[in-house]
């Protein structure tokens, strides 16, 4: 009535043995981590604060204007990106949302020179080639009755390397190009409402 032990039961290591409870412990170490690493306050007066760059950005980025017409606004400004040679990709009337892009050449001289110079010693420096502007209107109505449509649009490009592998995306933050743009809206504006 002996009974014979197994090949697998003289290989394994007893319950007790240090290894297993070294295993044991990063076991229970992990979970911890990861149980308490979860409860980890968050505090949204640190994250949502506005900084003076923030706040200056929106101020660059927003005008007001004296209508109740938000979908008038909405049409002349996909008129005018059009006009400047973007691609409306999405509108959405509603919600008074509009995108926009256009494909730009990115190349540089100075980057060329560095990637012939690179290839020569081995390399590889893949230049700028091609580059992605894109445009986010938004519109909401703002004042007491609601007379006026706040207007912000932001600026941004996806420059692409030779390889096709995004190299950089970065917001546009040059007040000209801003400024550009609310005085053409304003003036389309004006000649739309005096036709």
């Amino acid at each position: 009535m002996s009974r014979k032990k197994s090949a697998t039961s003289l290989i394994a290591r007893p319950v007790s043995s240090p290894m297993f409870r070294l295993h044991r412990f990063q076991a229970v170490a992990l979970y911890c981590l990861l149980f308490f690493g979860g409860c980890i306050a968050v505090t949204p007066e640190a994250d949502l604060n506005l900084t003076p760059e923030l706040l200056a950005q929106r101020q660059l980025q927003t005008r007001r204007f004296e209508t109740a017409d938000e979908q008038q606004i909405l049409r002349t400004c996909a008129a005018l990106l059009q006009d400047t040679g973007f691609t409306i990709d999405e509108s959405e009337a509603k919600l008074g949302i509009l995108t926009a892009s256009k494909r730009r050449d990115a190349t540089n001289a100075a980057q060329w020179a560095a990637s012939i110079v690179g290839a020569f010693f081995g390399v590889s420096l893949p230049p700028d080639k091609d580059q992605i502007m894109k445009a986010l209107v938004t519109t909401r109505p703002v004042g007491i009755t609601g007379n006026q449509v706040s207007v912000r649009v932001a600026f941004e490009r996806i420059v692409f390397d030779t390889e096709n592998r995004i190299k950089k995306i970065e917001a546009l933050n040059d007040p000209t190009i801003y400024q550009s743009f609310f005085e053409k809206l304003s003036k389309a504006l004006f000649l739309e409402a005096h036709e």
